[in-house]
């Protein structure tokens, strides 16, 4: 379904020689300089060129959250969704002051919102409750992957090299943690967390309730697809599609915290070329997400103890790519500055 290059290192000396020889010691712009490098392989040698940074916003709902492990029913996805078209989240402040273009997606909310400024591509109302049964068939898997990939495509033909990836779904911090635990056969009790901040009873409930899923699904946890479709999220299995798009064109994947990065995750298995294409924008407080960076051998560019999810780590972090492109793009070499090399 997806065919991923590998990102083409033939201009690797090149680049890293034009970041050495700019009027600065070597190293000296420290996480900048490897973003930079990142950005000049993707995007061209001569000069990195960000386009139409878009952040795409997956809104999904969960079958596991009729169990009370979330600070707030699953009834609050339409109202974020509508928060969001409407101008007042946290994510459209900081697209704002950024420059970020956003487009919202019903992946598959519990309670629809029909408006024309929302992209509509359920797959159904919410997910069933992955602690009792699978979360979705396998066949809603390849639906939701392709959906994902046809909006990516949509704004990537549309002239976007730079896709952001956040989301909207309460209780998807438990399917995160379950599919952070099937990929990383970690216990689950080092996976889960408190999402936006539930009580000890609650915390103790959705641990129990995750390794009860583990066990329900043991046999059907080994590739990404059954993984998906056991302990899914509508939400995560079109980022994942999106993921997979991006990098299939050869652009830029901005990926945010805990249940983006599992997505991030879902699309490496598919596809490990995938990564080459990532910028980890932020490092959440969610207890499992500095877990799942050391599983990927990734550094994130931020640590700012966020836990919101929406795509504000991506948004955030935007500001640092446009100063690596402005150093690289801009900067004098030693040369051209008649300085003498350090």
């Amino acid at each position: 379904m997806f065919d991923v290059k590998t990102l083409d290192r033939t201009d690797q000396e090149f680049i890293q020689n034009k970041i050495n020889n700019k009027t600065k010691p070597p190293g000296a712009l420290g996480a900048l300089e490897s973003l930079a490098l990142q950005l000049a392989l993707i995007t061209g040698k001569d000069t990195i060129s960000l386009k139409q940074p878009t952040i795409l916003v997956f809104a999904g709902d969960h079958g596991i959250a009729e169990e009370g492990i979330s600070i707030a029913p699953s009834a609050v996805t339409q109202q974020m969704v509508l928060n969001f078209l409407n101008g007042g989240a946290a994510i459209n402040c900081f697209c704002r002051s950024n420059q970020i273009a956003m487009d919202v997606i019903d992946a598959g909310i519990l309670l629809p919102v029909t408006d024309e400024r929302l992209t509509m591509q359920s797959l159904g109302n919410g997910t069933a409750n992955f602690a009792k049964q699978a979360a979705m068939t396998l066949a809603s898997v390849e639906q939701g992957l392709q959906l994902g990939a046809d909006v990516a495509i949509k704004h990537l033909d549309n002239g976007s090299n730079v896709l952001g990836f956040g989301e909207m779904g309460i209780g998807n911090t438990s399917s995160a943690a379950a599919i952070m635990s099937a990929i990383t056969k970690r216990p689950v009790a080092d996976c889960v967390g408190r999402g936006t901040g539930i009580s000890d009873e609650a915390y103790a409930k959705k641990v129990a309730l995750i390794k009860q899923a583990m066990t329900l699904h043991e046999g059907k946890l080994d590739t990404a697809m059954d993984i998906m479709a056991s302990v899914g999220g509508f939400e995560i299995v079109q980022m994942t599609g999106a993921m997979l798009a991006t990098a299939q064109r050869q652009s830029i994947i901005l990926v945010d915290g805990f249940i983006t990065t599992a997505a991030a995750m879902l699309a490496v298995m598919i596809e490990p070329n995938c990564q080459q294409y990532m910028v980890f924008c932020h490092q959440s407080q969610e207890q499992g997400h500095q877990l799942m960076l050391k599983h990927l051998n990734v550094d994130a560019l931020l640590t700012l103890d966020l836990r919101l999810g929406e795509g504000t780590g991506v948004a955030l972090a935007y500001p640092l790519l446009q100063a690596a492109a402005s150093f690289y793009n801009d900067m004098a070499s030693f040369a051209a500055a008649g300085i003498d090399a350090v």
